[in-house]
């Protein structure tokens, strides 16, 4: 099935948005994937002779796919111009991402109350291994247009 609807309300873009392809979703999590691309800005600095990928863009990427877009396929019609602010992560890391691999990432719903939606989460590179893995958590907030 396409999720690129989905994709398209994201509140990102190019050079922030980590989300090439949703995999699945439905309403208990979300699996999708995302390659980091040797030329992303991220890598100019971090670090200089071997560039990793920093955890923090790690995390991010969990959480564009593991919980954003798992928010708005929750909300449904409400999703339009959805806004979030991540409310907590707790993040563990395994291995390193190197520039130009492809990673997969899975969500699991934990709970979703009062717009706040908290997801477990796992990253995977291309052999399979877990990466990272941890918790996240965020407050989505939808407009109403008059």
């Amino acid at each position: 099935m396409d999720h690129s609807h989905i994709i398209d309300q994201l509140p990102y873009a190019e050079p922030f948005l980590f989300v090439d392809e949703l995999i699945a979703v439905d309403e208990n999590g979300a699996m999708g994937s995302y390659t980091f691309y040797g030329d992303s800005y991220f890598y100019k600095g971090h670090f200089k002779d071997l560039p990793v990928t920093p955890g923090v863009i790690l995390t991010e990427c969990c959480a564009q796919i593991g919980l954003v877009c798992l928010g708005v396929f929750l909300l449904g019609e409400a999703s339009k111009g959805v806004e979030i602010g991540l409310s907590s992560s707790q993040m563990e890391f395994l291995l390193p991402v190197f520039p130009n691999e492809k990673v997969s990432v899975s969500s699991q719903k934990l709970y979703f109350r009062f717009n706040k939606l908290k997801c477990s989460v796992k990253m995977y590179n291309s052999e399979g291994k877990l990466v990272c893995k941890g918790e996240i958590s965020g407050m989505l907030k939808t407009h109403t247009h008059a």
